[in-house]
């Protein structure tokens, strides 16, 4: 049974960090590109950041590109997404996922495994 298990999103204020955490299991999580996405309330579900196999390669929206980090511990399976200088705007529940393949890791059509979620409010 596939899971992945997002923890860490809570509430803090403009300019502070969060650190989010994924943990995997079901899937050989070695052979699969992960991503963050975020939805924030009446929007559209989007990309964030995504990392290869073994954690070498990156990929983040513009927009984060600078304040958040995303890595990986294969030997625990899990991912992270460490956030850092945080806005308003950030302000959405965090998805991770498992991506089918290695293109088109902007699109949500490319992942086929999805978390729960935890939510992060940033305050102003």
């Amino acid at each position: 049974q596939v899971q992945l298990v997002e923890s860490g999103g809570g509430l803090v204020q403009a300019g502070g960090s969060l650190r989010l955490s994924c943990a995997a299991s079901g899937f050989t999580f070695s052979h699969r590109y992960m991503g963050w996405f975020r939805q924030a309330p009446g929007k559209e579900r989007e990309f964030a950041a995504a990392i290869d196999w073994n954690g070498i390669s990156t990929y983040y929206k513009n927009s984060v590109k600078g304040r958040f980090t995303i890595s990986r511990d294969n030997g625990k399976n899990t991912v992270y997404l460490q956030m850092n200088s945080l806005k308003p705007e950030d302000t959405a529940v965090y998805y991770c996922a498992a991506a089918k393949n290695d293109y088109g890791l902007e699109s949500v059509t490319s992942y086929d495994y999805w978390g729960q979620g935890t939510q992060v409010t940033v305050s102003s």
